[in-house]
């Protein structure tokens, strides 16, 4: 058998490859347990949003002019709102994060990762179901809506206790990182911080528990119940958006210009800005103007240094690259996502007063964060077993949930210009001149163009889900 020699061009291009496939972000999905729970945690993300999506519905209808006097007045568009966001955010987000650190992690305190994966899954359960079968007030309180009904109280607590545990697990099983890494390691260390993140919003909820002033019920005490903790929430769920965007970016054959030590710096600074959480309880009271306020420029600031240079590297690797093969609906999730994270943060900047353009300004930023993660699921599921999904569907399902909440977003900006006021519905709406009408009734088909989309992804991964990718044995034809 003869050996052909290398030319100094294949050589070179041999040496090009192995630097280049340092810079490259992506991370393995490993075989066995940590499979197996990534998997799971998944079947709980799409449950969640199937019941978010029936909710939605009930949602938007409820608030779209004409259709809104079927029903029956704003105690029945609160309570499916709280429904909605909290299966929407608070399961999806928690559910996909399992499922990253169950990647990232190892196979250690298995047992604990399913009994925490099995308290979540109860707690949801519970939290869906209390609305039926109970007559407590919808609570609107900012990032953990609540319905003050004991059974709803009793999901949230036993849902809350399986987040304790997948987050001490996680933190336990933590790939440590060496002084040397390539773009998983900075991946890697982006999942770590998003853990780390986690961790201090859950001792900011039991912190604000210990300390809550005498006297406070109803709204004001949730409210300053979940002020500190949400907004840490909100780092966990950027970092993972900014691991979703590197990953794709990567997968879909972008080369993104940004090295994997500058990668971390931003993801550490992200991580560095959560940790004013505990001082803004050391420092000022929690019922204080200055405690809501720190949290809230924390969030700004630390947020946004690490956001603007990833997201700029990913739409230079974007722009500069051709798609590889086979890849759209990576790319169109990816595009989609930064569109509207970047619509929710510049509608941030120009809000004034308690109207309809807060749930503009957050909705761009949450359903950023949902585009991401999409798109992930997209990319994992040949990985975790499944059939690779129908590629048609998949390039469309972003474009249109993306639209739809362009379009949503767009209305509630409009009707905001006018002064509606934001957490109502029906009649309590008074929408009297025809640019509110106009605005609210734009609101009302984006939602619904958006729930189109929603279920479109239901529908890609549902058929994914149902079909085991042939293993290699089977996939091979005869000889």
């Amino acid at each position: 058998m003869s050996h052909v020699a290398e030319s100094p061009l294949d050589l070179a291009i041999d040496v090009r490859r192995t630097a280049s496939s340092a810079t490259d972000y992506l991370l393995a999905v490993p075989a066995g347990a940590q499979r197996r729970l990534a998997r799971a945690w998944l079947w709980l993300g799409m449950l969640a949003l199937v019941g978010a999506g029936l909710f939605s519905i009930l949602l938007v209808l409820s608030r779209t002019p004409l259709v809104n006097e079927w029903f029956p007045a704003a105690d029945f568009f609160r309570v499916a709102l709280v429904v909605h966001v909290d299966l929407s955010v608070l399961v999806w987000f928690v559910a996909l994060a399992g499922m990253l650190w169950s990647i990232n992690g190892s196979e250690r305190g298995v047992l604990t990762a399913w009994i925490a994966l099995g308290l979540c899954a109860i707690g949801a359960a519970i939290m869906s179901f209390a609305p039926f079968f109970g007559t407590g007030e919808a609570i609107m309180a900012n990032y953990i809506p609540v319905l003050d009904d004991s059974r709803f109280i009793a999901g949230l607590l036993v849902f809350a206790a399986g987040v304790v545990m997948l987050v001490l697990r996680s933190l336990f099983t933590a790939p440590k990182l060496g002084v040397t890494f390539d773009g998983s390691g900075a991946l890697k260390f982006g999942l770590n911080a998003s853990v780390v993140a986690t961790a201090i919003a859950l001792l900011a909820f039991g912190w604000s528990l210990a300390l809550m002033p005498d006297g406070l019920t109803g709204k004001a005490w949730y409210e300053i119940l979940f002020w500190g903790g949400g907004h840490a929430l909100q780092f966990t769920w950027t970092l993972l958006m900014l691991v979703a965007w590197l990953w794709l970016a990567s997968a879909s054959g972008a080369r993104t210009p940004l090295s994997p030590r500058v990668t971390l710096l931003m993801f550490a600074l992200a991580l560095a800005a959560v940790f004013v959480t505990p001082f803004a309880y050391l420092a000022h009271d929690i019922a204080s103007v200055e405690h809501r306020d720190l949290h809230t420029w924390a969030m700004r600031l630390g947020g946004g240094v690490a956001i603007l240079p990833i997201a700029l590297a990913v739409v230079i690797g974007l722009a500069t690259s051709r798609t590889r093969k086979g890849t759209g609906p990576l790319r169109a999730a990816l595009i989609s996502s930064i569109l509207l994270f970047a619509s929710g943060g510049l509608i941030g900047v120009f809000i004034n007063g308690n109207n309809v353009m807060i749930p503009a300004h957050y909705h761009g930023s949450i359903v950023g964060v949902t585009l991401a993660l999409m798109g992930l699921v997209y990319h994992l599921l040949p990985q975790f077993g499944y059939r690779a999904p129908a590629r048609r569907l998949a390039v469309l399902q972003p474009a249109v949930y993306g639209a739809g909440q362009l379009m949503h977003i767009a209305g509630l900006v409009l009707s905001g210009g006018y002064g509606v006021k934001r957490k109502v519905a029906g009649a309590e709406q008074v929408l009297s001149d025809p640019g509110e009408i106009i605005g609210m009734g734009l609101m009302g088909l984006g939602g619904l163009v958006a729930i189109v989309g929603g279920l479109l992804f239901v529908i890609v991964v549902a058929g994914s889900l149902r079909h085991p990718a042939p293993s290699p044995r089977t996939a091979q034809s005869p000889a």
